[in-house]
């Protein structure tokens, strides 16, 4: 019988090189945006305390957002908070907190109109995979991956709009989802929760509209950040060639593309999903774990 191939990466490996932007980049990246462009509003991102959710809530302290992260570890919230102080002056607020918990949810909620008064944007940012043949995953690694991006999404959806409802107030919700129009190969688990989201996300959008609440998706491709440290070295080789741009996007990419969301000028989409993925869609597929021998045809690279 083969034996399940596995990657676990060592988060203390040294070794691998870094990946993604760092904090001096997020904090001088230039944007296309107006320094004032989201004063006044309130936008809460989970899993803002790395990768893309990061830099969304350094770009939308830059345009003068109330910004409020949660993630399950409080010291990454604190590293982030701390590092937005120091590039804008502008203080975010944090709370750490499992998505997966429908209770600690609510409270979130709570507590972010308690600091600011009102939630304007909710950005389900939080999520996680690992890349394993499908056939290999074990019950919990299958319930872990749906939990968190499926049910873990939708509690923090509900809430939102409850609450919204509750005040007679208009809302909009950011899923970032992904590429999953031709499935994902070494990461059905995640494809079946993204999938999930959209889904979800374009019957609340109809549902929702009476009470002035938008839904909407963005779907990235292979962008860069630190979570490339999931995946082997030999796979991230080749993954700029799963888009026929031949080239990987960044935290940037995502980011500025949520806070045109959540301006006025993007005021009557609804229901969508925006894909950013450097054609992807078109061209080619990731193997997040290394594309399996029967699928090489000869090529080295």
């Amino acid at each position: 019988m083969n034996k399940p191939k596995i990657f676990r990466p060592d988060p203390n490996d040294t070794s691998r090189p870094q990946r993604g932007l760092n904090e001096e980049d997020l904090a001088s990246n230039s944007t296309v945006f107006r320094d004032d462009l989201l004063a006044g509003h309130t936008m809460l991102i989970s899993g803002g305390g790395s990768g893309m959710g990061k830099a969304m809530a350094f770009l939308a302290s830059r345009l003068g957002a109330n910004v409020a992260i949660c993630g399950r570890t409080a010291e990454k919230l604190d590293a982030t908070r701390d590092a937005i102080a120091e590039a804008t002056g502008r203080e975010i607020f944090t709370c750490p907190t499992n998505i997966r918990d429908g209770d600690a949810v609510e409270a979130l909620i709570a507590s972010v109109h308690d600091r600011f008064g009102a939630l304007d944007t909710l950005v389900n940012n939080a999520g996680g995979q690992f890349p394993q043949d499908a056939i290999d995953f074990t019950r919990k690694g299958w319930l872990a991956v749906i939990d968190t991006n499926l049910n873990g999404t939708w509690w923090m959806m509900q809430e939102a709009a409850r609450r919204w409802r509750e005040d007679g107030k208009a809302g909009h919700i950011i899923n970032i989802v992904a590429n999953v129009e031709r499935g994902m190969p070494q990461a059905a688990h995640t494809c079946a929760a993204r999938a999930g989201v959209i889904y979800l996300s374009k019957t609340v959008a109809t549902e929702w509209a009476p009470h002035r609440i938008r839904v909407n998706c963005i779907g990235p491709g292979v962008i860069e950040t630190e979570g490339f440290r999931m995946y082997p070295e030999e796979a991230l080789k080749r993954f700029h060639n799963a888009n026929p741009m031949k080239e990987r996007g960044d935290a940037w990419d995502v980011a500025e593309q949520v806070m045109y969301l959540a301006s006025p000028a993007a005021n009557f989409i609804n229901g969508d999903l925006i894909v950013i993925d450097g054609g992807q869609a078109q061209w080619g597929v990731v193997w997040p774990q290394g594309r399996p021998d029967y699928f090489n045809e000869g090529e080295t690279e």
